[in-house]
């Protein structure tokens, strides 16, 4: 299976793939469509979906069918057939963002910083919990622009147009209290009582533990472009894991903010074991873990 998915993708890839996930989104939802979100589900969906141009953008996996599938059954594993309307805006502005950070138009890249922000801004307000999203846009800023100060206002500029033009729609509403969830870390942060199911997940975890090692071993191997898209990779997926440690709780679905990162990760570990029959058994063992951790959620065991 290995080799069938480390063939290289081609034009009709993703679209196939973007049908696959279609089935997988209607069959979570079969059994409660008088309840279904439509709204939210559509978001999710479009934001889920745009996600597989990412992988050909960004370009670390050599254009394999590897990534599109491990991103495809890790959103099925995570995606628990309905969402909060919030965190499906957070899939599809995290999307949009990082297309626009990897576009290969430099001017367009450039002069999309106040797009950015007003989108940050949006997604902030209807998301509290994406605040590490804009710190992460500003790190890359700092380490990627030659005019720092210049593009973090038009980062600065287009966030404060649409708070602004949110203060006054909720002042002419007379919705005038302010809300203190929109803070960061306010209230107490509480350890989970049990990591049930999430240590599951072990296996996974202690992949990409190895894949980031092996990754800094051999570091100085690397050409400079891909030393500088995984470390881009790798400062978009702390921000992800930011927002699920300090908000996630027990809603698994937050897990999904990192199915793109992971499985770009875990796809050039798999291409990098000296062995086929690791790769091979890498590959299961990270299908067998997904599955498993669905099925028990499903089921609630």
């Amino acid at each position: 299976m290995f080799r069938l998915l480390s063939k290289e993708s081609n034009i009709f890839s993703v679209p196939v793939y973007i049908c696959f996930l279609f089935l997988i989104f209607l069959s979570l939802n079969l059994l409660d469509l008088k309840n279904i979100d439509y709204i939210s589900t559509g978001i999710t969906f479009i934001g889920v979906s745009l996600g597989y141009f990412l992988f050909n953008k960004i370009a670390l996996n050599h254009f394999s069918h590897l990534p599109l599938f491990l991103y495809t059954v890790l959103v099925a594993c995570f995606y628990p057939g309905d969402l909060d309307l919030g965190l499906a805006f957070t899939f599809l502005t995290s999307t949009i963002i990082l297309l626009i950070l990897t576009s290969q138009n430099d001017y367009l890249r450039k002069s999309s910083f106040m797009l950015v922000g007003s989108l940050l801004a949006f997604n902030f307000l209807v998301f509290p919990a994406s605040w590490p999203m804009a710190v992460f846009v500003i790190f890359h800023i700092i380490g990627t622009s030659a005019r720092i100060g210049l593009n973090i206002f038009r980062l600065l500029y287009g966030a404060v147009l649409i708070v602004i033009s949110y203060f006054g729609v909720m002042y002419l509403i007379h919705y005038t209290s302010w809300d203190r969830s929109y803070l960061p870390f306010y209230g107490k942060f509480t350890m989970l009582d049990s990591y049930y199911p999430l240590y599951i997940l072990i296996p996974i975890a202690m992949m990409l533990v190895y894949a980031i090692s092996d990754h800094f071993k051999h570091y100085n191997e690397k050409s400079p472009i891909s030393r500088y898209k995984y470390t881009f990779i790798l400062v978009f997926s702390v921000a992800q894991l930011l927002t699920i440690i300090f908000y996630m709780g027990t809603h698994y679905e937050y897990l999904l903010l990192l199915a793109l990162p992971v499985s770009i990760i875990l796809s050039r570990m798999l291409r990098f074991l000296p062995k086929y029959w690791m790769q091979e058994l890498g590959l299961w063992i990270i299908v067998f873990t997904l599955v498993i951790f669905k099925l028990v959620n499903f089921v609630k065991i």
